[in-house]
């Protein structure tokens, strides 16, 4: 059975994949935008002491339950505890609400990326390109399907010869574009001012939103609570170390979203002369001000193809997690054949992904609770489900099975020097912040307490 249902073929292999799928859009676009909202320095500052301490814990804990029990998150949490095989369940539906509205984005980086490269700068960064094209009925669905599709193709090959070869090509040339866009960002002229305002840290600026803001950039940037870290640790081999792993995953998540700032903020500083509201939120930011940044640049063309090339790279390497995590749950609850799964979840997902799509479109008139399908999606599976999953996970590692059984997991392959500090924030800090993340959130989207 461990044969049939695959492995990484070592620490290499499982530490590019778990990096790529934690590496996606929520880097590249959202680190930027909440930095540049909190203040810059001082966020990045929060992010990276809760990325040691709170990201730390959960990702440990995630990837340790999976490689204990050698399963995906249903049959994981029902291995250790019946009684909770529930928290499985619910952790196994996030990935399957994410991965269709995230192949819809993923689609309109596609777009993007061909106009780029076919030399449409001007017309990629005229004011309604995006808005136009996102409201047509077919082609936003025929680049969401190119999208799923390109997904579905590495998935079927499987754990070795799918995602770990492809994320072994795209994780290095994910960070060297990278570190090619944000050299040059930096030295444009009139750059600094924007790296001095991400880089320095204003303590006057910093709040308990600050926290929050940067606790909730953390879910969504190292892909925890959606059962993708247990299915990737129920992979790992059970003499790859564990901790170090944990620790060069959050090197990877951490640098890439450090480096998105640097392409990204400074960039719009000089568009904007220093606006920071130019820096907009989501879409606004990456499909409407970044190519209006790019157009304005000496070799605007190559280096908007560039990045968005990168995003692409970020873009598959998580909906193939996600996809993977979805195709293994199904393959570990029905025993269904891997070719036989990829093609129902792939027909699943477009079947889903559809009202996200033509919802700023045809269906632009359609809301739930006031929002989009595709914004309602992102709601219950990023504000509701994800910290709901990680308390009840703090819950179950923390009381139920204490956290001895997953140290002991850990230390099979590693010393553990920070067991106290896994045990603490497990036990104590995580439960408490992520109540704070959910009640914040829920409380953000009725508009009581924006965030």
């Amino acid at each position: 059975m461990e044969k049939e249902r695959g492995s990484f073929t070592g620490k290499i292999g499982f530490v590019l994949a778990a990096a790529g799928s934690a590496v996606g859009l929520g880097n590249i676009w959202r680190f930027p935008y909440l930095a540049a909202k909190y203040g810059g320095g001082i966020f990045l500052l929060v992010y990276l002491i809760l990325a040691i301490t709170f990201g730390f814990a959960l990702m440990t804990a995630e990837i340790a339950l999976g490689r204990k029990t050698g399963l995906s998150a249903i049959g994981a949490f029902r291995a250790l505890n019946k009684k909770y095989s529930f928290v499985g369940y619910l952790a196994s539906i996030v990935p399957m609400i994410i991965l269709p509205y995230y192949s819809v984005i993923g689609g309109w980086v596609t777009k993007y990326l061909v106009a780029f490269v076919s030399g449409q700068t001007s017309l990629a960064a005229g004011d309604s390109y995006f808005t136009d094209f996102i409201a047509q009925p077919v082609e936003p669905v025929l680049w969401f399907c190119l999208f799923i599709g390109l997904t579905a193709i590495v998935v079927l090959f499987g754990v070795e010869k799918g995602v770990e070869k492809v994320s072994k090509i795209m994780m290095p040339v994910l960070v060297v574009l990278s570190i090619f866009i944000a050299g040059y960002s930096v030295f444009l002229p009139g750059a600094m001012e924007g790296v001095l305002y991400y880089i320095t840290p204003d303590f006057s600026k910093f709040s308990a939103t600050t926290v929050l803001a940067a606790m909730g950039q953390l879910f969504y940037s190292m892909s925890l609570a959606m059962g993708i870290m247990i299915t990737y640790g129920s992979y790992m081999k059970k003499d790859v170390n564990l901790n170090s792993s944990v620790k060069q995953i959050e090197i990877f998540d951490t640098g890439i979203a450090f480096l998105a700032g640097l392409m990204i903020i400074p960039a719009v500083f000089v568009f904007s002369g220093g606006d920071e509201a130019a820096l907009g939120k989501g879409p606004g930011l990456m499909f409407v001000t970044l190519p209006k940044v790019f157009e304005s640049m000496r070799g605007g063309t190559f280096v908007g193809a560039a990045f968005f090339l990168l995003v692409l790279f970020a873009a598959l390497t998580s909906s193939i997690s996600l996809m993977e995590t979805v195709v293994s749950i199904f393959q570990d609850k029905l025993k269904w054949n891997r070719k036989f799964t990829c093609i129902v979840v792939l027909i699943g997902c477009i079947l889903i992904g559809l009202p996200s799509s033509l919802g700023f479109g045809v269906w632009e008139n359609v809301k739930i609770i006031g929002l989009s399908f595709l914004d309602f999606f992102d709601f219950i599976s990023n504000s509701v489900l994800m910290p709901i999953v990680a308390f009840l996970t703090c819950i179950f590692v923390g009381y139920v099975i204490k956290p001895k059984t997953l140290i002991d997991e850990i230390k099979l392959s590693s010393d553990f020097k920070r067991e106290k500090l896994f045990v603490v924030m497990i036990k104590y800090v995580a439960p408490i912040c992520i109540v704070l993340i959910l009640i914040s959130s829920v409380l953000d989207v009725l508009g009581i307490f924006k965030i």
